[in-house]
């Protein structure tokens, strides 16, 4: 018996309707050309509108910021247009959802950039063993390695956080109910944050607390656009993907956590290092990580309906994110009320592709009898 996971949750100004999260999810799909949201896309999230809030698959907030071949932006104005069908079609449905805001910074390759430049981190520092999806000069995909990066100047650091702000713009105009900071999983503001990626000697290195600035002023920056009650951010304590490594995993999300409750943001997503292969968070962090921060916790790793469950009944969570079940499952709420099986997602259609895999999984009232 489920006795909070679908239960009303306030979240900023916002009452979610259950606590089942649909976490930021990559599938490759954005209309072509222009990383654009399409129909398709709409009709994806359309039917995943009975979670208590969607956030969104990692959005590029510029061409820079792109690592990864058909994933969508919203740094233009048909980006920002495509993504507005997504919300109003979320909205008619009576959904919520959030626009995830993403730079991944080394985890990049010339064919993605601008003018075939170099990718951007915060040293020059390669993603060994990573990897990034690509279209080649002959059309065919493909992945490849992810190329040296070039270190970025300080004075280029106010250009990136003007590129997180202008997409709080769009993304406002857009409708999103919440806009997600993404600093998480090996990306760009991971990359500052972590002591193996970041060997700066200037402001933004160092320290804990230098590692830390360009996060907070991309928060502050698009607190700024929609305001606290409608941010959040995701971060990944011991992600170890992406060649990352950080000393200070805990200590860093920790002095976060309260910067964030300091800017009074709507929710903090803790993305756990399962998928990754990283160490447990352990009871001892996860407390720590609650009496840190006093907004909405919402915890991503993999759980069954009855372990988040559990996870709110203590109190440690507030919320649960799911990722692989809602591939699989768009009544994924129903799921659980009912106590139902779920199917099983075709991994082999997880990026690219049209419909198969996306839009065509079964639901409850379409099952064979």
């Amino acid at each position: 018996m489920l006795k909070k996971l679908l239960t009303p949750l306030k979240m900023g100004n916002t009452t979610l309707p259950n606590r089942v999260i649909m976490a930021p999810l990559t599938r490759s799909r954005a209309g072509q050309p222009g990383d654009i949201p399409n129909a398709l896309n709409v009709a994806y999230y359309t039917q995943r509108a009975s979670a208590g809030m969607i956030v969104t698959e990692a959005t590029q907030v510029s061409r820079q910021g792109q690592g990864y071949a058909l994933t969508p932006g919203i740094y233009t104005d048909a980006q920002e247009a495509g993504w507005k069908k997504v919300v109003q079609a979320v909205h008619a449905q009576y959904g919520h959802i959030a626009l995830q805001l993403w730079h991944v910074g080394r985890i990049s390759h010339s064919l993605l950039q601008e003018n075939g430049e170099a990718p951007v981190a915060p040293s020059a520092l390669i993603a060994k063993n990573s990897q990034c999806f690509v279209i080649q000069p002959d059309g065919t995909a493909a992945n490849v390695p992810t190329e040296m990066p070039r270190a970025l100047d300080t004075e280029e650091l106010p250009g990136i956080v003007a590129q997180y702000r202008q997409a709080a713009v769009r993304g406002r105009r857009a409708g999103f109910d919440f806009l997600e900071l993404h600093a998480a999983n090996g990306y760009l503001l991971n990359q500052f944050l972590a002591t193996n990626s970041n060997q700066r000697t200037d402001a933004y290195g160092g320290s804990l607390e230098n590692r830390a600035r360009l996060t907070l002023e991309a928060l502050d920056a698009v607190i700024e656009e929609i305001g606290a009650k409608q941010v959040g951010v995701r971060l990944s304590p011991h992600f170890i993907g992406m060649d990352m490594a950080d000393s200070e995993a805990e200590a860093s999300a920790l002095y976060l956590a309260k910067a964030f409750s300091e800017r009074g943001i709507a929710y903090l997503h803790i993305a756990e290092p399962d998928w990754a292969g990283g160490p447990e968070l352990t009871p001892v962090f996860r407390a720590q990580i609650r009496a840190a921060f006093n907004g909405v916790l919402i915890f991503c790793g993999g759980y069954t309906a009855e372990e988040a469950d559990a996870l709110m009944v203590q109190g440690t969570a507030d919320a649960v994110a799911f990722g692989r079940p809602f591939i699989a499952n768009a009544d994924l709420v129903e799921r659980f009320r009912l106590g139902a099986a779920l199917n099983t997602p075709d991994r082999s259609t997880f990026y690219g592709g049209g419909a198969h895999g996306y839009t065509d999984y079964p639901t409850l009232d379409l099952q064979p009898a």
